[in-house]
């Protein structure tokens, strides 16, 4: 069985945005409520990387499933730039502008 078979697997850390080993202890406190962009960043990582499952994040931080896909899509366009409070409405006109041609 592959690893990606069995998702009960999990690493004991994955490499965050900035190329740091993340663990489940090093990841930003559930008690967190400022969320600068190197901490949705790292919240992302550990999901994409297998870390926490989606639900996980969501009830360890109080997200709801559409604010962290937020953060996904904003990283998947525009990297951790896109995460940035006052950039994010920039970065989706400029994205919405490239889908059209």
């Amino acid at each position: 069985m592959s690893m990606i078979e069995n998702q009960k697997i999990r690493p004991a850390q994955v490499i965050g945005p900035l190329g740091e080993p993340l663990t489940l202890d090093s990841l930003p406190p559930p008690t967190t409520t400022r969320w600068v962009v190197r901490r949705k960043a790292e919240v992302v990582a550990a999901v994409n990387g297998g870390l926490l499952t989606v639900d996980e994040a969501c009830e360890r931080y109080g997200l709801t499933l559409e604010e962290f896909a937020g953060w996904q899509r904003s990283i998947d366009r525009s990297g951790m730039p896109g995460l940035r409070v006052t950039r994010i409405q920039h970065y989706r006109d400029l994205y919405e502008r490239q889908q059209r041609f």
